[in-house]
């Protein structure tokens, strides 16, 4: 493993946060001699210094992107924390129908647009699926858009191609789930096409401009905003505001709050779980 020299490690903070919003704490100099020690390696240098150098001047972007994936924390598990799925389906979905059936009008399908941004390898994207499918039964009926984004690119591969090792099917997905909606392939489990065709995934920074992706019905930004310091923290949460439709919802992890953050969302109890709605402006 190669070390890391103390005049290495700042600069080595403000590169990774100029590239990913990511600001990791300059005392945790393990993180980065675990994670990105293969890196160097790998491209044939011998210090961060030189780490930073070779991505600001690699054209392609490969190290830059090799950076991002090596230091994200793509923690996630399939119905993770249970609670803000309850509330999906016994609350926020059947509101969410209930009003975009009101809108829908003749032959055109009622829209429902949901949002799993910093998705990592997509099972958040997929149990929210799999709710849907579960409580609306025929989806044909519905024009169901679900969008996962995620900064790493190896994580928003795997959410492409739906495809989990035994370890990360076994976290949080339950047997009768696992069996209709996953098949065999190759030692792993892929997710059924059904499923799979419901969701769009793309890569996206959350601290860039992200009005271009329109308006959502509901938005997971869960366990990321906590790696971003608080003013960034508080421009994404007010950006994500602008992302939701009047009557969204917005979920966001259980140890975050938006108390004290920003004014813009009205918090609300269902089914133990706290979710945020728009204040109005």
């Amino acid at each position: 493993m190669i070390k890391i020299r103390q005049e290495e490690v700042e600069p080595l903070v403000r590169y990774i946060y100029s590239i990913s919003g990511i600001k990791v704490d300059e005392s945790k100099t393990y993180l980065f001699e675990t994670r990105l020690s293969p890196l160097l390696e790998s491209c044939g240098l011998d210090s961060y210094r030189a780490l930073v150098q070779a991505a600001k001047y690699d054209a392609s972007q490969r190290i830059q992107n090799q950076v991002i994936d090596a230091i994200s924390t793509n923690e996630t598990s399939f119905f993770r924390d249970t609670g803000p799925f309850a509330a999906l389906q016994h609350k926020i979905l059947p509101s969410v129908i209930d009003a975009r059936a009101g809108r829908a009008s003749g032959l055109r399908k009622p829209t429902i647009r949901i949002w799993s941004a910093a998705c990592s390898t997509g099972q958040e994207v997929y149990s929210i699926a799999i709710v849907l499918t579960e409580l609306l039964g025929d989806l044909s009926a519905y024009n169901v858009k679900l969008l996962g984004t995620d900064i790493s690119d190896a994580a928003i591969s795997q959410a492409s191609y739906g495809m989990y090792n035994k370890f990360e099917i076994e976290r949080g997905l339950q047997p009768a789930r696992l069996n209709k909606y996953f098949s065999r392939a190759a030692g792993h489990w892929r997710i059924c096409d059904e499923i799979r065709a419901l969701a769009t995934f793309r890569k996206l920074n959350l601290t860039k401009p992200f009005a271009s992706l329109g308006k959502f019905d509901i938005i997971f930004c869960r366990n990321v905003a906590i790696y971003f310091p608080p003013e960034d923290r508080k421009s994404l949460f007010e950006r994500l505001h602008s992302a939701l439709e009047p009557d969204g919802y917005l979920l966001i992890g259980a140890s975050e709050s938006l108390t004290g953050l920003t004014d813009r969302f009205v918090p609300q109890r269902h089914i133990g779980t706290i979710v945020y709605q728009p204040r109005p402006v």
